[in-house]
């Protein structure tokens, strides 16, 4: 009875380990997902902000000869910037480890060690 006990001691600190270790990767996950929107938001907005007035500028220089001209071409550079930026955006992520990575492997690692004889 005493093994059996040992063993179930065993189980339920291995499941706590574990536990916690999620836990504190969703933690972490939590912390980095909010930094990374804040510094996001931060650079849409300033880019906006110097898109904008560097757009009204030019604009303004061709207003008399060449105004269709020069929207046309930002739009189209515009464009071409937002096609960049999506496919950079889709190999970062892509990039991205697992979210909860270590405790997938301690899993692993502790199923393996039960499937081995001893």
């Amino acid at each position: 009875m005493g093994s059996l006990r040992a063993l179930g001691d065993g189980l339920v600190a291995s499941l706590q380990d574990r536990l916690e270790l999620l836990s504190l990767e969703l933690q972490e996950e939590k912390f980095r997902l909010i930094q990374t929107f804040i510094w996001i938001s931060a650079a849409v907005f300033t880019g906006m902000m110097a898109v904008t007035f560097a757009s009204l500028t030019v604009v303004y220089l061709f207003w008399e000869s060449a105004r269709l001209a020069v929207l046309g071409g930002l739009a189209l550079l515009y464009t071409g910037a937002l096609g960049l930026i999506i496919v950079a955006l889709r190999r970062f992520l892509a990039r991205q480890p697992n979210p909860l990575a270590a405790t997938l492997d301690e899993i692993s690692k502790d199923r393996a060690c039960i499937r081995t004889d001893n």
